[in-house]
């Protein structure tokens, strides 16, 4: 059994010898030294795969020394990656403001150099679910024990990847195909598989220590959860579409399953991956999306851009991608249904090329489809097999393949091996022997996304201006305390969100890659209902839609509460954290106003509804700070410096409160 690991590791490590040696990059093919972000990602997670298998052969120098290398390649290549990434740090930088696509990372370089092979405008370069692939891997990774990061200067660059990604829920991208809208005009639009993936990225990212078990407090990434939770409402209500002009794609199988596992509702999973098998499967893999015309015989190879009207044209003739397979049979084996594992990996094995010498080039555009019946010959079983980028049909077949679908043998078409296609199936076989386990590529737990939450309480706190207002509030039998008696029993600070989004404006700061650090954004309901600690000290905010200087209506109490309520039942829904959160709601003055007098009754029946421990369908608890101290999230701002802190969030408080009078002198 020893034996045949041994031999099916050694087939599997066929690929390292395209790498180059400076870079650690591996370029598409003999002919080219373009590397793609993506393949390049996927190779890494392969020969991770196998560096996890070589560590359970018993201990030999050979297999150790197998080990060690395996891990450092896969070091290197993602530092490779990283590198490419670096050197276009001012493209990062100007995404962060604009979101302008000629301010994108580049989806490709040169794998001698980790320079741009193509302009900024030659390329549909803006891909979101590359980056957000990146750092995905990059933690699960981090997480598994490799040092992939080694400087604080790179841990601020990875910081500003994530800045990078955390608005795909708003930004139209040219997708995992490079191309953007269906037609293939250059136009980019939102893609479901960019959100999900970048979701899951900035879900793995978040809190992670890029110097492991070092502890450092300057190596940790911070992702606010409100841009995640963004990206997942949107990602949910798209599903199982993948964009304006794709009904669906087969690429969102590396969202509802390995690598991202972004989506949590269990029943929206099987419904997505049920359309894309009942529409996109084949019998040589998956089509990508309706309609696609790359590679068919029918597209016109001088002209990059489809009219809308022969779009229909390439229906029922889409090439077949036999990488989908692979997704699926990984999927499976995730959900231990080893059937349908066994089922979709007999399938690659009958369409795969099978090539005895690596060093040759194979020809592709003529390669046909390979059947095997019985015991394959000895020829077969030591060839090693090559997977296919995708499958054709050809132009005399068309019309036979339109009068009875999957009925005629297609060509291969693409580069063979497809780096991408290569590294799935070398993981699918992994895992599908068991060699490797599913948690062992995934040490952060993604794949129990899916499972049942408990039930949430949201925790309340209700604080009053003055000593007046307490009073006031006590005649209707609230007994709250004011600010001063929350800091003086519990010693935590309390700040309007506004100063959290400033304080995190020092998030990021490079000096060395001319990085400034986070752009200053408005702070949601989920970044505002915890704790923050800071050296020794907590500090608390309360939510943004209390804060009247950012946004007039607040001054609306009828506006203030219809918010609290929201926010009540959105915090159930979407809390995702450890520990419960915690609202801070200040009660005002200006609440009582002789004109607002009428607002009272409604202020008033809402406490109560709190103090009943239901409102809005929400269990709550009402207490103070310091009672919730111990059961609150809880999160570090290692990144800042706590000599001078809280005169810096004064300053702060009193730029916003000059800065918003003298808006509002100039306009009376």
């Amino acid at each position: 059994m020893i034996r045949f690991f041994k031999h099916k590791l050694d087939e599997l490590r066929w690929f390292t010898v395209f790498k180059n040696v400076f870079t650690g990059l591996i370029p598409a093919g003999k002919d080219t030294n373009d590397a793609w972000i993506r393949d390049n990602v996927y190779a890494a997670i392969a020969i991770w795969g196998v560096d996890l298998a070589y560590r359970k052969l018993p201990d030999d120098d050979a297999d150790k020394s197998r080990s060690y290398q395996l891990e450092k390649l896969v070091v290197k290549l993602m530092r490779g990656i990283l590198q490419c990434y670096m050197m276009q740090s001012s493209k990062v930088e100007a995404f962060k403001h604009t979101q302008d696509k000629k301010d994108s990372l580049h989806a490709k370089f040169d794998a001698r150099t980790c320079q741009p092979v193509v302009g900024d405008a030659e390329w549909g370069h803006l891909q979101i679910d590359a980056v957000s692939l990146f750092l995905l891997t990059l933690a699960q990774m981090t997480e598994s024990g490799i040092r992939i990061i080694w400087s604080t200067e790179e841990v601020s660059f990875v910081q500003n990847l994530v800045f990078y990604i955390e608005l795909a829920y708003r930004i139209p991208d040219y997708g995992i195909w490079e191309r953007g809208d269906k037609t293939n005009h250059g136009l980019p639009e939102l893609n479901t598989s960019s959100v999900g993936m970048a979701k899951a990225a900035l879900k793995a990212m978040s809190d992670l220590d890029m110097f492991g078990a070092n502890n450092s407090a300057l190596a940790s990434i911070h992702v606010l959860p409100d841009e995640w939770q963004q990206c997942s409402t949107v990602l949910e209500n798209m599903l199982p579409r993948e964009s304006n002009s794709k009904e669906i794609d087969s690429s969102l199988l590396g969202i509802i399953s390995f690598p991202a596992f972004a989506v949590d509702d269990e029943n929206l999973v099987n419904h997505t991956r049920n359309t894309i098998l009942e529409k996109l499967l084949g019998s040589y893999g998956c089509k990508r999306f309706l309609r696609d015309g790359f590679r068919t015989a029918l597209e016109d190879a001088n002209r990059l851009y489809y009219e809308p009207w022969e779009l229909r044209r390439f229906q029922g003739i889409e090439c077949e991608w036999p990488m989908f397979f692979c997704y699926l049979a990984i999927d499976a084996i995730f959900n231990k249904e080893n059937e349908f594992a066994a089922k979709y990996l007999d399938q690659i094995e009958q369409i795969v090329i099978r090539n005895i010498n690596m060093g040759r080039k194979t020809s592709v555009t003529s390669c046909k489809k390979l059947s095997y019946s019985g015991s394959p010959s000895p020829s077969h079983s030591e060839a090693f097999p090559l997977m296919p980028e995708s499958f054709t049909v050809s132009g005399k077949r068309i019309d036979a393949e339109l009068a009875k679908p999957h009925s005629q043998q297609r060509d291969a078409v693409g580069r063979v091996p497809h780096i991408w296609g290569q590294s799935l199936y070398i993981l699918a076989n992994l895992l599908n022997d068991g060699i490797i386990l599913p948690g062992e590529i995934d040490p952060l737990g993604r794949r129990m996304v899916t499972q049942p939450k408990p039930d949430l309480s949201v925790q309340v706190v209700i604080l009053a201006e003055n000593e007046q207002i307490k009073k006031h509030l006590s005649e209707f039998n609230l007994n709250v305390q004011t600010f001063s008696e929350a800091f003086s029993e519990s010693e935590i600070r309390i700040y309007p969100a506004k100063v959290l989004s400033h304080l995190y404006k020092q998030l990021g700061f490079c000096k060395k890659l001319n990085l400034t650090g986070r752009v200053n954004k408005e702070i949601g309901i989920l970044a505002s209902s915890r704790f923050y600690r800071v050296a020794n000290h907590t500090i608390a905010f309360t939510p943004q839609f209390i804060d009247h200087h950012a946004f007039y209506l607040s001054l609306d109490v009828d506006f203030i509460l219809d918010s609290f309520r929201s926010s009540v039942q959105y915090l159930r829904r979407a809390w995702n954290d450890f520990g419960r959160p915690v609202l801070i709601i200040p009660v005002y003055e200006w609440f009582f106003r002789p004109v607002e007098g009428n607002k009272l009754p409604s202020l008033v029946s809402t406490i109560k509804k709190l103090r009943s421990g239901y409102i809005n369908g929400t269990r709550t608890m009402l207490g103070t700070l310091k009672g919730f101290q111990e059961t609150s999230c809880v999160t570090k701002l290692s990144f800042l410096n706590s000599d001078g802190l809280f005169n810096y969030c004064s300053l702060l408080l009193h730029f916003v409160k000059c800065h918003i009078h003298q808006l509002s002198h100039l306009a009376s």
